[in-house]
């Protein structure tokens, strides 16, 4: 169950983050101000519809960490790849170890390029 006591402390340093107002939030993720203004004072609780919004807008926001304070706020994103300049047929075929929590013997078996005109290209280790 979701305490709207901490929801809306989390809503709260997501605007601050943002920088948003109350009002600028709700416009952005396209709902009622009252309904921010709502959750914020702990009348209501989110609805499955209003944290799906916050998520889609908000990239930096984990889905546990809205719905029950766990996780990080902002998300940090780890580069697996290299930049564009950096990446050549040679290194994609290497095997690349990607550091896993709970496995750390995973390699990238194949990478798959899509291009704008609808082609592809695929990398197989």
């Amino acid at each position: 169950m979701i305490n709207s006591t901490e929801f809306a402390e989390r809503l709260k340093k997501v605007m601050d983050y943002y920088q948003l107002s109350p009002s600028a939030f709700a416009d952005k993720i396209q709902v009622q101000r009252s309904s921010i203004s709502h959750l914020l004072s702990g009348r209501n609780k989110p609805s499955l519809d209003f944290v799906l919004k916050v998520i889609k807008v908000f990239d930096e926001i984990e889905l546990y960490w809205l719905l029950n304070g766990k996780g990080e706020f902002p998300m940090k994103t780890t580069t697996l790849f290299k930049t564009k300049t950096q990446v050549s047929e040679k290194s994609l075929k290497e095997p690349m170890k990607i550091p896993v929590s709970h496995q750390t013997d995973k390699t990238i078996e194949r990478i798959v390029m899509f291009y704008t005109d609808g082609t592809f290209k695929e990398y197989k280790n």
